[in-house]
């Protein structure tokens, strides 16, 4: 099926893109689908510029094709002692269960794209095709910095606030993401108010009101799924949870399988993880921690105690505090391998088309 989309065309590819999902996506994910015909992603939000400079070139020993590359871009945690104490007595049972030790304090484990210029120094150097930024959006003159080294920038919205301070940052393609994504939400702003859009409304508000290629993410499983996206004015159509079960993705045994069992069907938004929105698999953990305490502690101090609990409980063959972030159409998800995937998903779309 030919492309149509100036940005599809731009970057040679289906209007398909894997989503980046740090911690999941592979070097391997991201080619396969890349040589598909689709835009493969990296999630480098939660490394080093290191190791992300040795993630871009195992990608590239596999594919010439364009790539997209993800970074984040949180404002700093704000320390509270006094709250990081009480969420840390909080999870105290649970680490007791565990016989691990409660952690003394809280670290900031993930680095923030705006919080030094090592990772945008190496993406200069290293020029992947495409370069994505979620929680936010960098200074327009890093935008540019990476667009004067032939880099094609996308951003992450929930709304049209939020699209417009991409579009004003001089960003070259907008995803937007409905609220029925998996994983982190891309608010830029935490605290702020949540009009939790449905992916459909999001997009049709974004073709209206900015002059961006608008990718639509969330919810999106299959060839009519894109379809119904396409036909609301994207570009192309962003899909994560779809690509889990690819034997290319870092996801464990746990984890597929819970996609592949009822529970794939409960999924929750929720802060209770990381500190910040993040729609997963409801576990013990979240229904623990939604039911009564405090607020968690700040993003991503939060998420430092939530891995070390995910560690404790998964060294003794428990799974039920692991983050399994799914979205809505999680039951959808289909175990194959991402280049099969890839190629069902254009024939279902050239299907559409057809009917």
């Amino acid at each position: 099926m030919p492309v149509s989309h100036p940005f599809c065309t731009r970057l040679d590819i289906q209007p398909i893109i894997q989503a980046p999902m740090a911690g999941v996506s592979t070097p391997q994910l991201a080619a396969a689908v890349s040589n598909a015909g689709g835009l493969g992603s990296l999630g480098l939000g939660a490394g080093t510029a290191a190791q992300g400079r040795e993630m871009i070139a195992q990608a590239r020993a596999l594919t010439p094709r364009a790539f997209n590359v993800n970074v984040f871009c949180h404002a700093p945690a704000v320390r509270n002692a006094q709250a990081e104490s009480a969420w840390l007595a909080h999870l105290a049972p649970f680490f007791a269960e565990f016989g691990a030790q409660l952690p003394t304090a809280l670290h900031e484990i993930y680095r923030s794209f705006l919080d030094g210029s090592e990772m945008l120094e190496m993406l200069i150097e290293e020029k992947p095709a495409v370069v994505s930024f979620h929680f936010g959006v960098p200074p327009r003159e890093q935008v540019a910095a990476l667009q004067a080294a032939g880099i094609y920038t996308l951003a992450s919205a929930t709304s049209l606030r939020e699209a417009r301070q991409a579009e004003a940052a001089g960003v070259d393609a907008l995803v937007a993401q409905g609220i029925e994504a998996g994983g982190h939400r891309g608010m830029f702003d935490p605290e702020a108010e949540d009009e939790k859009l449905s992916t459909a409304v999001l997009v049709r508000w974004l073709v209206k009101n900015t002059a961006l290629p608008v990718i639509a993410a969330g919810g999106i499983m299959d060839g009519q799924g894109i379809r119904a996206a396409l036909d609301l004015g994207a570009a192309a159509a962003q899909l994560g949870t779809a690509f889990i079960l690819c034997p290319e993705s870092a996801a464990n045994a746990a984890y597929r399988a819970a996609l592949q069992s009822e529970r794939a069907a409960h999924t929750r938004l929720t802060a209770a993880l990381s500190g910040r929105p993040a729609r997963g698999v409801v576990n013990r953990f979240i229904a623990h921690c939604e039911n009564a305490g405090p607020a968690p502690a700040a993003y991503p101090l939060a998420y430092d105690a939530a891995k070390q609990l995910m560690a404790a409980a998964g060294a003794q063959g428990n799974h039920d505090f692991a983050a399994f972030w799914a979205g809505q159409g999680a039951p959808l998800a289909r175990a194959m391998p991402a280049a099969q995937l890839l190629a069902c998903l254009v024939e279902e779309l050239a299907a559409t088309r057809a009917a």
